[in-house]
This record gives C-alpha cells, structure tokens and sequence, in this order.
C-alpha cells in the first residue's frame, strides 16, 4: 500500500523539463496528506502541542538522533526541565546528565544556552521571527524555520533531509545532481500557508517511508554528505567521557585512560577539546562536568 502510494507522486517522464502546473501541485499535496491521513506518526508527543518550549526541544532532540531514542527522552527531559526558566537556572552538569543516552552532547549546551537566551533577552517568550531564531545557539535556518511553524504554525518555507527526499522523488526523478535551490520554490508553491504545521509533519512522514522502499533520493541531492561511522569515532570517545563523569565529583585522568583503554594521546587531546569547549573542568589532574 506504501509503495503505490508514494510510486504515484512521481512525475512523468525519464527528467523534468519544466515547472510543474498548478493542478500537478495541488495533486502532489492530496496524495502526500492522503498518505499522511492513512501512515502518518500521529502518536508523537510533541505533535499533541503547540507550546515554544516544547517544540524548541523536541527540534533540538531530533536533529541528530532517531525518533523512537527522542521519544523515549523527551518526556523525561521534559519532567526535569519544565521550561525556558527551570532549564536556564539549571545547572549544566544536570542537563548534560539528563541528555545521555541522546548523542552529540553540544545541543544539550546549546538549548540551555537558548533557554537562558529567551529568559534573559525575550522574557522567557521565544521570538516567532525564524531570522531571529536562526542566531540562537545550535539553531540554524531550517530549525529555526521549522520551530516556528510547528510552535506557531507560520507559512515559512524550508528544506530538512526528509522534505528534500520527498521533492527529489516527486519533482526530479532523471536528475543526478539536484540543489536546494531547485527545491525551495517547489517547497514554497506547494506549502499549505493555512496549515503549515500539519503540511510540514506529513512532508516529514512521507520522507521517512520513502527511505525504507527505494534507493534513497537524497544521495542524488547537492547537500548530499554520508555521515561517518560512529564505532571508532571520536565522537564515541566523547560521549564515553561524558557519561564516565555524570554523578561523579571527579575522576583521574589515569582512571580514564585506563577505563577507556584507547590510545592515551587521542583521549588526552579529546580531554583537553572537551575542556576547551566547557564540557570539562579539570583541577589537580581531575576530570568533572562543569556545573
């Protein structure tokens, strides 16, 4: 049923020659809202809300790690740091604690800084201007603009990796080499301006089905870049690291060293990174999160 679903969206033709007419637009979106209405992910907690704050976290959660991890996360996330102002006055070690399991720890720096940002500066009220979200800490553009259509349901026009595999396949079936450039004003012609939120979840929705039945459009994308391993990384290391030090009140960096058994010059120049970055502070040879 999904796969005559989503072959149907493709456009006629070994390559697109010319625009789309309005009346192929308005086809594309009655299938993808079809397919949305029949497949879609209606049971994730952050789509039951329109609240900023958790929309802004459950972004930041998603950017990088897979939808049944952050479901798992969030609400506990979420018990621990109800909002803008619990997680600015928290300290960092306990959202760094809280975030483990989550990968790439920078956006756990990263959305406190935003929260103490909106308490600071906006009085705890998250701008609803995208140019304005896309400087805060860990929010680029297409976040930014995605937040604001999720929290405030604003007609803005983006690309995330699931929007650009659904456009890929519909629009550009005989291309090699297709750029976001390309996309966007496909993006914006077919964009619900009334109800950009729900639009935008089943762009998502029928992205993420795209990838498990054909050859992953997105390697024919421009933006295309394949993520490197993680078994060995030393983004693994890292994590290892941080997780070693949550709860504890500081740790040797012999014991580390020894915990970890990898090459003790890698770990020592991860250490010293970790430090630099403000994950770390060291004092007389240990290692504890900074608070």
């Amino acid at each position: 049923m999904k796969k005559s679903v989503q072959q149907s969206l493709v456009l006629p033709g070994p390559e697109r020659l010319q625009l789309p007419t309005d009346a192929e637009i308005a086809a594309f979106q009655k299938r993808v809202f079809a397919f949305y209405q029949q497949h879609g992910r209606h049971d994730m907690p952050w789509r039951h809300t329109d609240d900023p704050y958790r929309i802004l976290v459950s972004e930041i959660m998603l950017q990088q790690t897979q939808v049944g991890r952050v479901t798992e996360k969030y609400p506990e996330f979420l018990t621990a740091f109800p909002d803008f102002a619990a997680l600015a006055q928290a300290p960092q070690s306990a959202v760094i604690a809280a975030w483990q399991g989550m990968g790439y720890n920078r956006r756990a720096i990263s959305l406190k800084k935003c929260a103490e940002k909106v308490v600071s500066e906006y009085g705890s009220t998250l701008p609803r201007d995208p140019e304005v979200l896309a400087t805060f800490p860990g929010i680029g553009p297409a976040t930014a603009s995605s937040i604001c259509a999720f929290a405030f349901n604003a007609p803005v026009v983006f690309i995330e990796t699931n929007i650009r595999r659904v456009f890929i396949h519909a629009f550009f079936p005989g291309e090699i080499s297709v750029d976001d450039s390309a996309i966007l004003p496909l993006v914006a012609r077919a964009l619900d301006r009334k109800n950009s939120r729900e639009w935008y979840w089943a762009l998502m929705d029928y992205g993420t089905a795209l990838k498990k039945t054909v050859p992953n459009p997105n390697r024919r994308s421009t933006a295309y870049v394949k993520q490197a391993p993680f078994t060995g990384s030393d983004r693994r290391i890292r994590g290892r690291i941080l997780t070693m030090l949550v709860g504890r009140s500081g740790v040797f960096e012999k014991q580390i060293l020894a915990d970890l058994g990898e090459d003790p010059a890698r770990v020592q120049r991860i250490l010293a990174a970790l430090e630099t970055e403000g994950f770390l502070v060291k004092n007389r040879g240990r290692y504890r999160l900074k608070e």
